[in-house]
């Protein structure tokens, strides 16, 4: 007899969305409407440029901010602009992660 169970895995489905906030110049992943993490921006002609990313106390180490950096890069190569990386974070995404490097114009230093 096959009896169809649900996993641990299946129970547990917060409330992940992922935007981009224009009026605060950041993207933002919010869990179950909570703000988790951010990563701020300047808009420029041609180029996004990332200045820093934060994660809310006790959404650290959970692979979010994977998460967000992922959608706020399509975003940005989606709107037809290059990428500047000042944030370390975003950064160090950049270099672990392939299919970007055409995108992206390295900060000087």
């Amino acid at each position: 007899m096959t009896e169809n169970m649900t996993s641990t895995e299946d129970q547990f489905s917060p409330d992940v969305s992922l935007a981009r906030n224009d009026a605060d110049h950041r993207y933002e992943l919010r869990v179950d409407g909570k703000l988790a993490v951010q990563t701020f921006f300047k808009d420029k002609p041609g180029h996004i440029d990332f200045s820093h990313t934060e994660t809310t106390e006790g959404f650290e180490g959970q692979g979010l901010g994977k998460v967000l950096a992922h959608f706020a890069l399509d975003d940005v190569v989606a709107t037809g602009k290059r990428i500047i990386p000042h944030c370390p974070f975003i950064a160090a995404y950049l270099r672990k992660h392939e299919g970007y490097e055409q995108f992206v114009d390295w900060p000087e230093g």
